[in-house]
């Protein structure tokens, strides 16, 4: 029987820069290549002002955790969650229709089903041994 090592730690993100890992560091350079075509467009007033927004957005999203998951795990699912319908409503009719035609589809499928000779004692072990054998042996009967 084959061993195979299993990961233990797959939960835990590669560490590239000390306690940094890649997905910090690229969204700490993209805030950083934000605040830089912000210092290149902007007045320095304009610009310490909107660079610290996005530096502090940039901060957040790259180091903080909610319920043990990155932020923005956390506010993508916020996002799903507030795009859906706050309200659900049950329509038996649909309910009914549907039962209907998934147990019409299941009857259709049943009668589709053809039944199968039985296979002799020979005829078995002759297939068990191709199967064993992974189609190397070839019996008299098998070529069909």
């Amino acid at each position: 029987m084959y061993q195979f090592l299993v990961p233990q730690f797959i939960e835990v993100e590669d560490k590239i820069l000390g306690p940094i890992t890649t997905r910090q560091f690229v969204l700490l350079l993209a805030g950083g290549l934000i605040c830089f075509v912000l210092y290149r467009l902007l007045s320095f007033a304009y610009f310490a002002f909107f660079a610290f927004f996005v530096l502090a957005v940039d901060l957040i999203v790259a180091f903080a955790r909610v319920n043990g998951r990155p932020v923005h795990f956390f506010l993508l699912n916020f996002l799903q969650t507030a795009k859906r319908a706050k309200l659900r409503i049950w329509n038996r009719e649909s309910y009914v229709h549907l039962v209907r035609e998934i147990e019409s589809g299941i009857q259709e499928k049943k009668r589709e089903i053809a039944k199968k000779a039985a296979i002799s004692g020979s005829r078995l072990r002759d297939l068990a041994i191709v199967v064993n054998t992974g189609g190397v042996y070839q019996g008299e009967e098998i070529n069909e």
